[in-house]
């Protein structure tokens, strides 16, 4: 059985890989959708921040939502604890921890982009050179997770790094979801726009999702349609069913690995039935905001869960 901290260094490791990407989709996100609107750019730079959750840490020292000054924050501040740099240094530092767990490969690909990020980001980035950045955190966490997925036993080492991955990425796709919420809330006259149909572009690109929708749905975009896809559609690698259906197969197996199963089993299965049972109706019924919100307190919970189960100190 494999310890409590060495569970622990391999689940935070993976959260925090896919962390420092998400945020770098966020920023992209911001970009985009700030671009479509260059008189309200501060609007939109405001929603990613209040959606990533750091806005009342930002507003400690900052008080412009310009693109260069959220960012910035958002990619290289070491005070931002969600920051690419800060979760990256974290990563690395999970995965030196849990070192003899890992194939060369897998640390070796750590390691590098460690080092190519903190060089990267060292200096303030300027807006122009934004998106050639984004495209080296996106590029450079792919390689580790090829390296992982490429070289890693099947076993409960897999099954903590990908519960880790998993949780991380389903709170990522609802807060990016919700970026489009906050971004809606002043003008509710843009919905069915072709103002409103382009940020709803933005989202599912944000995601690496535009190309795959447009092969489901025929470019079709309707709100329904991208809500289901990126919520309940498990065929796509970041929706929130095909995220809770991973969890719960790691789940499963650590099950019996161990012979035995936890509350946090119970949460993740709860979730993910109501996941498949779900219509985007029914989510649009209760409101898209309300159920994202919800959504993202008990993925937090189930995180919190799992620790305790599988006893992370």
């Amino acid at each position: 059985m494999l310890l409590g901290r060495s569970a622990n260094g391999l689940y935070w490791m993976h959260r925090y890989i896919e962390r420092a990407e998400n945020m770098a989709r966020l920023v992209d996100t911001g970009l985009r959708l700030a671009l479509t609107q260059s008189g309200a750019a501060s609007d939109e730079w405001a929603s990613v921040l209040t959606s990533a959750g750091v806005r009342d840490v930002f507003e400690k020292e900052n008080s412009d939502y310009d693109t260069a000054t959220v960012s910035n924050f958002l990619l290289r501040d070491l005070g931002n604890p969600s920051s690419v740099i800060s979760s990256m240094e974290t990563a690395r530092m999970n995965a030196r921890m849990v070192r003899t767990s890992l194939t060369r490969e897998t640390w070796e690909s750590v390691n590098e982009a460690w080092m190519a990020l903190t060089r990267m980001l060292k200096r303030r980035i300027d807006e122009p050179d934004l998106p050639a950045v984004l495209d080296a955190v996106k590029r450079e966490t792919a390689l580790i997770r090829g390296a992982f997925q490429g070289t890693m036993l099947r076993n409960e080492i897999f099954d903590f790094a990908q519960i880790g991955t998993l949780i991380e990425r389903a709170d990522n796709t609802s807060r990016i979801l919700d970026v489009k919420y906050y971004v809606l809330l002043p003008s509710v006259a843009w919905v069915g726009s072709s103002l409103d149909n382009h940020q709803w572009q933005t989202i599912l690109r944000s995601v690496s999702a535009q190309r795959s929708y447009r092969w489901t749905y025929d470019g079709d975009y309707k709100p329904a349609n991208v809500a289901d896809y990126l919520i309940l559609d498990r065929r796509m690698p970041r929706s929130l069913a095909f995220c809770y259906g991973g969890i719960c197969q790691s789940l499963d197996y650590l099950a019996e690995a161990y012979g035995m199963r936890h509350p946090c089993h119970d949460l993740a299965a709860a979730k993910f039935d109501k996941l498949k049972s779900a219509t985007v109706e029914d989510i649009f019924e209760e409101g898209l905001h309300e159920f994202l919100k919800e959504f993202i307190r008990d993925n937090g919970l189930l995180g919190d869960q799992v620790a305790a189960d599988f006893r992370f100190y």
